[in-house]
């Protein structure tokens, strides 16, 4: 046995792998603990056996960005080892997520905390944006709470680093309910905007307790966004009839969509706005949404200690390599079924094992 056998061996057995608390097509999520100190902890399983050519870019992406994007609102990452074929990630336990949070009728919630749950999830993307990452992935299940109220953000594996000058990406991102017009009509050139659009869907969604635009499919999603807010024109959105998808869909004259939520306030009505802009240009970024004054405003945020949490058990969630096969997973809303397709990377066989090692070393 190698040095780097014996390494990983070592780090295997510091953690107890327990029940399944996740599944995917290319890893499974196990509820664990560290036997020296009986904490709680996360394992998630990389089945590279599975692939096709050996580690998929989505396993490497994940590790990278857990290993560099260090913050409260941001899922930890403890330990990386391999055995055998697969690789496994060591992530701090949480108990729940926001998808149960909104799907438990039995809790009731003020603005306070839909406020708390905002605050804590924009304070998490702006540290990745500004580290110059997107994470194209953001939906309610994705958004973990952990036993003291704190939310973070999980589950890295469609994220992407981006830059100033830009560079072509994949449309094919994102859970269609929370993908933004931009990737719907086929744009490759795309910035932090993407991610603001789903964090402005996740909002209302807080407030509605359902789905705000739950497409069937990607023409469905168009057609359900602009029925309820109104067709874009090029005034609203300059240059969005030349995207490489475009195509005219019918025309629904404007709606003050934002009278749904009016429970929310003025404030809040105005920072839904701002985050669902049509133009990506004109949406807030995080770190402006931060400081709006629907921040400011009465009510204060929730202490995260405080915020109402689900009592059951973290039921198993469906990862997002599934989504990569455009396969049906249960979303756990009223609306049954609804296919999450997601970016497909490519594989990078030998060359990718490589690139493992130094990752893990």
């Amino acid at each position: 046995m190698d040095l780097a056998a014996i390494e990983n061996q070592r780090r295997a057995d510091r953690w107890d792998k327990g029940i399944k608390i996740g599944e995917g097509t290319f890893a499974n999520v196990y509820k664990g603990t560290e036997k020296a100190t009986g904490r709680k902890v996360a394992i998630k399983k990389i089945k590279v056996g599975e692939m096709k050519d050996g580690l998929d870019m989505t396993a490497l992406r994940e590790v990278k960005f857990l290993q560099e994007l260090r913050h409260p609102n941001i899922i930890a990452l403890l330990d990386v080892f391999s055995v055998k074929q697969n690789i496994n990630l060591v992530l701090e336990f949480l108990d729940t997520d926001l998808e149960a949070v909104i799907r438990d009728k039995a809790l009731i919630f003020q603005n306070a905390d839909i406020k708390s749950w905002m605050a804590m999830s924009l304070r998490g993307l702006e540290y990745i944006h500004r580290n110059g990452v997107l994470h194209r992935d953001l939906k309610p299940n994705n958004l973990l709470i952990a036993s003291n109220g704190e939310l973070k953000i999980a589950d890295f594996g469609l994220a992407r680093e981006f830059g100033d000058a830009g560079s072509r990406m994949t449309c094919q991102v994102i859970t269609r309910w929370y993908r933004p017009p931009e990737l719907l009509f086929g744009a490759r050139y795309y910035s932090a905007a993407v991610d603001i659009w789903s964090i402005g869907t996740i909002f209302v969604e807080l407030i509605l307790r359902v789905p705000f635009l739950a497409g069937d499919t990607d023409i469905d999603q168009l057609k359900k966004t602009f029925h309820a807010m109104g067709t874009p024109t090029e005034q609203d959105w300059p240059g969005h009839t030349k995207l490489p998808d475009y195509h005219e869909t019918p025309q629904h004259p404007k709606n003050p969509w934002w009278n749904m939520i009016s429970s929310i306030g003025k404030e809040g009505q105005d920072l839904a706005r701002e985050l669902l802009r049509f133009d990506p240009l004109q949406r807030l970024s995080a770190v402006t949404a931060l400081h709006h004054e629907y921040f400011t405003a009465f009510p204060r945020p929730t202490p995260p200690i405080k915020l109402p949490k689900p009592l059951a058990e973290l039921r198993p969630r469906a990862l997002a390599p599934d989504e990569t096969q455009g396969k049906p997973i249960l979303s756990g809303t009223e609306n049954g079924v609804v296919k999450r397709k997601a970016e497909s990377p490519s594989t990078l066989g030998l060359d990718g094992k490589r690139i493992a090692r130094r990752l893990f070393a």
